[in-house]
């Protein structure tokens, strides 16, 4: 386990107004860290958020400077024309990475996505589970945007010596909602924890990790994940009755059961905005 680097004390959260970002904004103040909020909206009940969007690079240099670390949530996070993924995902995080560069910042943890490898067959039956060099099989233009910021951080830790942990997030909510979730899911607690492990580890240079809890029907490997200091604490299982009384196991023939990336392989939900 690499050890614990001291703890950066002002934490830019981008992405603060989101579905995540909302449970880190309540979480990671918990473990010391002073938020400096970020989002493209309104961050509600938060005055002194940044609104701005990743396509201001003067705004991002603005908002990062001075901070110790960033967590990177903002961006799309459902399929999307590519021009919209061009703009926000792929354009917006090499503008956060420039920002970072020029005012010195030294670790970033960016939301990467299991969807980078969505066309990777799921593990069945004594399958070993899926490590986290198996090659990239994005499964959208989304996904695709997160495999290219895997790509970004390697390359900004090569050139100029920022760190990051790229997380490959499965589904962060209070309780998963479907079958396949019980696989991927991570509670918002030890979503916490692992981004508290991502921030505070020794010599990440770029570690990929896969983001989710200890649940029983785990599809991916943890290793890099606890090798950080990540000790997940939940276990989706607890659910498990209730989602497949309702929805029934999961189906090998169902192209949405088959991949990792669920229905993202066939029928993706597509951004709102």
């Amino acid at each position: 386990m690499p050890a614990a680097r001291t703890a950066p004390r002002t934490v830019l959260l981008t992405g603060a107004a989101g579905g995540l970002g909302t449970l880190m904004r309540e979480l990671l103040p918990e473990y010391g860290y002073t938020l400096r909020l970020l989002d493209v909206r309104p961050v509600e009940g938060e005055p002194d958020a940044i609104t701005a969007d990743l396509a201001d690079r003067d705004a991002l240099r603005e908002a990062v400077r001075g901070v110790d670390a960033i967590i990177h949530l903002a961006g799309i996070s459902l399929e999307a024309p590519f021009e919209k993924i061009l703009k926000a995902n792929i354009e917006g995080t090499y503008n956060l990475y420039e920002a970072a560069r020029e005012e010195g910042v030294q670790r970033i943890v960016f939301a990467s996505s299991n969807h980078a490898v969505g066309f990777t067959p799921r593990p069945q039956g004594d399958d070993p589970l899926i490590p986290v060099d198996t090659p990239r099989r994005p499964d959208t233009f989304y996904g695709l945007s997160k495999s290219f910021g895997e790509d970004l951080a390697q390359f900004y830790w090569d050139k100029h010596d920022l760190e990051t942990v790229s997380v490959r997030i499965g589904s962060c909510f209070r309780e998963p909602s479907s079958v396949r979730m019980l696989s991927v899911w991570m509670s918002p607690e030890d979503g916490a924890r692992l981004f508290h492990a991502a921030l505070t580890a020794q010599g990440v240079e770029h570690t990929v990790v896969y983001g989710s809890s200890a649940n029983t029907r785990l599809w991916w490997d943890l290793t890099t994940a606890r090798a950080l200091g990540y000790e997940p604490q939940d276990d989706s299982e607890s659910f498990a009755e209730k989602l497949i009384a309702e929805q029934g196991e999961l189906d090998p023939e169902n192209v949405a059961h088959a991949y990792l990336g669920g229905p993202f392989v066939s029928e993706p939900p597509i951004w709102p905005y």
